[in-house]
């Protein structure tokens, strides 16, 4: 497994838990160059939807989703939970008087690609239509509500949670963790994978092991194993601050007074998006835009958080909600976002190299779509074909 983020975890937990599956006979082991769930795994907003894409994977993984929850009380373990979700247009308020330089630079809001899939579109309806306890907002500044999603159709878990213990089940059915930085898949294309070369986190020493089966699911570091992988990369920040609040996610899109004041000014134009989503430990999670002005570094520990990024989305939610406002911040923090290079990701499944399977690619739905994706995974190499869905429009020598 090349890498230790949330695919490689589920794949590597599904792997171990196959019916095919004999410790004695097979060693499976995951390579990660920085840490468990260093990069967007540990770092996403932890939102199950079953109106979220590709529409052939997801019901399959939402229901694995609950399966594991069941199976392992997920909802203390991991945070899961099901919980409504809505669209919330409204108005900020200027809360920064003193401070700060008068107006944004103009900069368009560069959203997050979640909601596309969506049941029906946002729309502004009246406010008393606004339920009781979504109490969170400030209700003279509610310009309109949608619900989206509901307790049948979405839930969350927390990512970092739910990625750790899905290594830590692995691990106690006989994978293995290795810190390590992959330089070299040792391979031919008729006879496929032999070998994996790493540099030792540690020692920064070169090690070698020998391999039948290889899965790539670096995320947005993909293309750094495998260069011909068609995946790109794109830089979003979040925050997480302290708030006890009724379970909502929440897609906003506020509208900023002309003379708004962030802490440290603000960079758009007068509409912007942030996402939020409340969590059962007493948190919210609250995610900005995405952005490319920096290139992904070698490793996740290296992702430079841009401060300033991070307080626009504290400004942003404060000015039209109290407990976001005065709330202690408990995170700033950054990640990237691995996409398809032309879309029609993610990729899952064999490359057309014996014994060589990629499963990366998932956008912003990747703790989502992962268990859908770690169990198919498991059914390639052990079944030598996906057998829980039809995912041939996910194949990834479409692209390769």
């Amino acid at each position: 497994m090349e890498g230790g983020g949330i695919i490689g975890s589920t794949t590597a937990y599904f792997l171990t838990h196959h019916p095919s599956y004999n410790p004695s006979l097979h060693k499976i082991t995951i390579l990660e160059s920085a840490s468990i769930a260093a990069g967007a795994s540990g770092k996403a907003g932890g939102l199950l939807a079953l109106w979220a894409y590709p529409s052939c994977i997801v019901p399959l993984s939402y229901r694995l989703h609950k399966e594991l929850a069941d199976e392992y009380n997920g909802a203390k373990r991991w945070g899961y939970r099901t919980l409504k979700v809505c669209a919330l247009s409204a108005h900020g308020r200027n809360y920064n008087e003193d401070i700060g330089a008068k107006g944004g630079k103009g900069e368009e809001w560069n959203k997050i690609p979640k909601i596309q899939g969506a049941p029906g579109k946002p729309k502004k309806s009246k406010r008393s239509q606004v339920p009781d306890d979504l109490d969170w907002f400030n209700q003279d500044a509610i310009d309109g509500y949608d619900e989206m999603g509901n307790t049948s159709n979405t839930a969350q878990v927390h990512p970092y949670l739910f990625t750790t213990s899905m290594v830590d089940l692995a691990v106690e059915a006989g994978a293995k963790v290795v810190l390590g930085r992959v330089t070299a898949i040792g391979h031919t294309k008729v006879d496929g994978v032999k070998s994996v070369t790493y540099e030792d986190k540690e020692t920064k020493g070169s090690q070698t092991i020998n391999a039948t089966d290889v899965v790539l699911a670096a995320g947005p570091w993909t293309s750094h194993v495998w260069p011909d992988a068609p995946i790109a990369s794109s830089r979003a920040h979040s925050v997480v601050i302290e708030a006890e609040v009724s379970p909502y996610a929440i897609f906003s899109d506020i509208t900023l007074p002309n003379d708004f004041k962030g802490k440290k000014g603000y960079r758009h134009a007068n509409r912007v998006s942030p996402e939020l989503y409340a969590r059962p430990d007493g948190s919210v999670y609250a995610c900005g835009e995405t952005d490319d002005l920096i290139d992904i570094p070698q490793t996740a520990d290296l992702v430079q958080v841009d401060e300033s990024r991070c307080q626009d989305v504290i400004d942003y939610v404060g000015s039209i909600s109290e407990p976001m406002r005065k709330g202690k911040v408990l995170a700033k923090q950054a990640c990237y976002l691995p996409s398809v290079i032309g879309g029609n990701g993610p990729l899952i499944g064999e490359t057309g190299i014996p014994g060589l399977f990629m499963a990366t690619g998932h956008t912003c739905w990747g703790i989502q779509n992962s268990c859908a994706t770690g169990k198919l995974i498991s059914e390639f190499v052990f079944d030598g074909e996906a057998k829980s869905a039809r995912i041939g429009s996910l194949d990834p020598r479409h692209v390769l």
